[in-house]
């Protein structure tokens, strides 16, 4: 997540101080991201190093206030245009959980699947309910308009999670069943004869 451009996002509205950057960030996105304020000042300084922003006084309060500069503008309509690179995606500590569990001794990766079902399925009943309070009200301004595009996202990521879940057991029963019906080996020569027949194939005379 870009940090770094939230917070030029907000700044371009006007100046800021850290504390209050921190404040419209969650209130933009629900508090699904939250900052703390060392990782609002941290980014802030890395922002005035490289010439996106300049403080610019201070308030009635003694707040430094921090302002964007033209080239803070230019980056942030580069992101803006940008689309988001997907061809190296961020590690998915869940697609990880059940590669690794594929074959681990002791773990039946059906209790792993049905596990992580139960909570994809619950994180998406809570979210439809944030959604439907969002919806009760017409979103009055663009907070909550970004609000419910957010929890919206998270929504729909839910529901692709829990499908591929469905599609990941899917596939072990094919895969079990599969492996169930292969033939046994062939038996070998010795075998075939059986111990009462000759190597011509005839059954010995019982004496």
């Amino acid at each position: 997540m870009s940090i770094r451009h939230g917070l030029l996002a907000l700044l371009e509205r006007g100046p800021r101080y850290g504390s209050r950057l921190r404040t419209e960030f969650e209130s933009r996105t629900g508090s699904t991201w939250p900052l703390n304020v060392g990782q609002v000042y941290t980014t802030l300084s890395r922002l005035e190093r490289d010439g996106m922003i300049v403080q610019d006084g201070s308030d009635d309060a003694g707040h430094d206030l921090y302002t964007i500069t033209d080239d803070g503008r230019a980056e942030l309509r580069n992101w803006f245009e940008t689309p988001v690179d997907r061809t190296s995606p961020p590690r998915d500590e869940l697609a990880i959980k059940l590669a690794m569990a594929v074959g681990a001794p002791g773990v039946d990766i059906r209790d792993v699947i049905q596990s992580q079902r139960h909570h994809t399925l619950k994180a998406m009943q809570d979210y439809t309910r944030l959604k439907a309070q969002a919806l009760a009200d017409v979103p009055a301004n663009r907070d909550e308009v970004a609000w419910l595009l957010v929890v919206e996202q998270l929504i729909f990521q839910a529901e692709a999670e829990a499908r591929w879940l469905d599609h990941c057991e899917s596939r072990l029963v094919r895969l079990a069943e599969a492996a169930a019906t292969e033939p046994a080996d062939a038996p070998g020569p010795a075998a075939a004869r059986g111990p009462d027949r000759t190597p011509a194939g005839r059954t010995r005379s019982k004496r």
